[in-house]
């Protein structure tokens, strides 16, 4: 063997060498795009365990909808002479989902024209996956900031509507107190909300926290009904509504003496449809009757659930004690674990 054939010989084995180590997938196509040739490295990430059926097989047809497109357009770009790029998934031999980098250019022959195609493929499905776990994440923290600014607003409005209503009676210590304690209200159902990142509350923890400033030894109050959960408007809606009942209560109803409230609530249908009720009860305590003047609480009761809750809210002043009623569609409350 002459030193030329030996050189040749060497170049080739390293050549080969270079081809077998390479991560990446190189292929050789004819200037029709079809396969002809793909490195050993290029089988191995591909997945192919025999490149016989593969020769001959249109390259972009590998690629599917505008993948498909990408690639016969870097094939035409190539084969007038330019440089082809695209980046676009494609799965293995295996059927295993790749995300590629992809070059093709053009092979030039002795008359300075294309005789054939390069196509390299790099596999960037890890860095493909970061970047589009960091979009998803932007875009999560985007979607979060409009509701987070949308429920402040709410809050804020409802803040407003309670000081409003509260500072206009003559007594700035009461409405000090009585304000204090409506915002204290608020404050436990938000941190229920908060748990379930606004998702939902569990309706017993919205009632328990509600009624926890009114709770004592002598103070008869009985909670029952089955495991639901409250949207986050109906949440901060029902926990003021059951403030203003059990401090309407306590000043002049069942739990200013020896009465008792039972708070309960149902999920079971109602003339044919599934339906959603909840009944404050209040017996034993003083007489009493329907007030003249509606107070910020009837209003608050009146408006704030029925529009929460897509029902409707009835309220007795039956001489054992008030019995406040909600209904509305079970479908309107939070249906997802129902968490």
């Amino acid at each position: 063997m002459t030193a030329a054939a030996e050189g040749l010989a060497d170049n080739e084995d390293v050549l080969r060498s270079v081809l077998a180590g390479c991560g990446d997938c190189i292929k050789i196509l004819d200037l029709d795009g079809r396969l002809q040739f793909m490195s050993e490295g290029g089988q191995r990430v591909m997945e192919v365990d025999d490149f016989g059926p593969l020769k001959g097989c249109p390259w972009p047809d590998f690629w599917a909808g505008d993948g498909n497109v990408e690639a016969r357009r870097a094939v035409a770009t190539a084969r007038a002479g330019g440089i082809g790029r695209f980046k676009g998934p494609a799965n293995t031999a295996r059927g295993n989902p790749r995300y590629w980098d992809v070059q093709v250019s053009g092979i030039m022959g002795a008359d300075g024209k294309p005789s054939h195609l390069l196509s390299i493929s790099r596999d960037i499905t890890e860095e493909w996956r970061a970047v589009t776990e960091l979009k998803e994440s932007v875009e999560r923290q985007a979607v979060l900031a409009l509701e987070l600014q949308h429920r402040i607003k709410n809050t804020l409005a409802m803040v407003g509507a309670i000081a409003n209503q509260t500072m206009q009676g003559d007594s700035v210590a009461d409405a000090r107190e009585a304000f204090a304690a409506r915002l204290m209200t608020l404050s436990r159902a938000h941190d229920l909300l908060t748990q379930s990142s606004w998702a939902s509350a569990p309706i017993r923890d919205v009632v328990e926290g509600a009624l926890a400033a009114h709770r004592t030894s002598q103070r008869q109050i009985s909670v029952s009904g089955p495991d639901l959960h409250l949207t986050a408007k109906q949440a901060l809606a029902l926990a003021v509504a059951i403030h203003e009942l059990a401090t309407n209560a306590t000043k002049y109803g069942a739990l200013s003496g020896n009465g008792s409230v039972a708070v309960a609530w149902s999920d079971r249908p109602v003339g044919g449809t599934e339906t959603f009720s909840f009944r404050w009860t209040e017996s034993g305590g003083p007489a009493v009757t329907e007030p003249t003047k509606k107070g910020f609480g009837s209003r608050l009761i009146e408006k704030m659930l029925p529009n929460d809750f897509g029902g409707e809210v009835r309220t007795f002043y039956r001489p054992g004690g008030v019995v406040c009623e909600l209904t509305s569609p079970l479908g309107r409350l939070n249906s997802e674990g129902q968490g």
